[in-house]
């Protein structure tokens, strides 16, 4: 996963050691207000900026893995009502996230769009192909050619502080400039079918860069009576136990009335009994959590993982004959997800630095250079988006 072109924006370039010291030092001198106003004026979503051509299409390559949830006792649950034992099979990959946004149109300070959804498997980042089969519930969904949106965000150009926020929903691709750690940070997912807030974790250091890393709190997915933000997603009395089960939201009514449920992967931070109903999960924070890796300086999302797991809730009925024999209602694990994207170290020839188009990007440049740890020799950088 990787990319270094223009499109990469404020965050793209080249180092070549003279050059950038002869620059750092003369740019030290002129302070944190020529770095603020060229960001301002770099990063708002207009036309002209190098911000507008990363935001209309990513130059990273975004890339989604996918574990299947395989049941080992199909004809035992279907005859006797016995309790599932899945076996984790992944990851199958795909590239997502690589079509342009389209439909946009500007309002005063504002710009919507419609995100187009695709799909293209990846073999070579797969255990097996496209044809494997695996028992498990069927949840019909159909992907490529449909639209992730309406979106309208704001462009900046009034307010940098309001750069990319949503007006009518909005991802995680980039947030205003200059973060401050001690703020969560908020942005619309639409797997979840909400706004959600980040809390800053720690600083990482990627590839020299210092970047803050944010995660998701366990509140995200906790009970109405933990976190009442969430009692919209209970709506299911009986399944959820009278709005007491941790660990899972309810998205039916924004997917057609379908009986899907959200959650981190194996039931991460869910009600121990999720588990219990169904075997064979090991949720894991090092390997289910989601993050995001974010620039502070132009609020670029330089790496993240976004990982859910899509589950579908199952129950007694004397009318479906393979479920006559189920005594409980479950919610049952189909798949669980990792979106990720991020850049690797690229060296470039000295002649790129002669090539950069203003010397508001070669400003940029140098501020984000003297981050980097000593001995560093070149980096190339772009962002993503959740």
């Amino acid at each position: 996963m990787g990319c270094c072109n223009r499109r990469c924006g404020l965050l793209a370039g080249a180092v070549f050691g003279a050059a950038l010291a002869i620059l750092g030092g003369i740019l030290i001198p002129l302070g944190d207000q020529i770095i603020q106003s060229t960001v301002e004026k770099e990063a708002v979503i207009v036309p002209g900026t190098t911000a507008y051509e990363n935001w209309i299409s990513s130059a990273a390559f975004v890339y989604r893995q996918m574990w299947l949830f395989d049941v080992q006792n199909a004809l035992d649950v279907v005859e006797l009502g016995a309790t599932p034992l899945v076996k984790e099979r992944g990851p199958y990959t795909y590239k997502v996230r690589y079509l342009a946004k389209s439909n946009i149109t500007a309002h005063n300070d504002a710009v919507s769009f419609l995100l187009p959804n695709g799909a293209i498997f990846e073999p070579d980042m797969s255990v097996g192909s496209e044809d494997d089969l695996v028992t498990t519930l069927n949840l019909a969904v159909a992907y490529n050619g449909t639209f992730d949106g309406y979106y309208t965000v704001n462009t900046g150009q009034d307010d940098i502080s309001r750069v990319a926020m949503i007006e009518r929903w909005q991802d995680a691709s980039s947030f205003p400039p200059f973060v401050d750690k001690n703020k969560p940070i908020y942005f619309f997912s639409s797997d979840i079918c909400r706004s959600v807030s980040s809390t800053f974790r720690e600083t990482q250091d990627l590839w020299g860069i210092e970047v803050y890393r944010y995660v998701l709190p366990p509140s995200t997915f906790a009970s109405p009576s933990i976190n009442p933000d969430n009692k919209c997603f209970c709506t299911e009395k009986l399944v959820s136990r009278n709005c007491s089960m941790a660990g899972v939201l309810d998205v039916g009514p924004c997917r057609g009335g379908a009986p899907v449920y959200i959650s981190l992967p194996h039931f991460l931070h869910g009600s121990d009994y999720l588990r219990q109903d169904v075997l064979g999960l090991n949720p894991s924070e090092e390997n289910h959590f989601t993050y995001l890796d974010i620039e502070p300086i132009t609020g670029f999302t330089l790496s993240f993982a976004k990982r859910l797991q899509v589950n579908m809730m199952y129950g007694p009925s004397k009318v479906i004959s393979v479920l006559k024999h189920v005594k409980e209602y479950t919610v049952f694990p189909i798949v669980w997800l990792n979106e990720g994207s991020h850049c690797h170290v690229r060296i470039l020839p000295a002649s790129t630095i002669a090539n950069m188009a203003s010397v508001e990007e070669m400003i940029l440049l140098c501020v984000i250079r003297n981050r980097q740890k000593k001995g560093a020799k070149s980096v190339g950088l772009c962002g993503g988006g959740m």
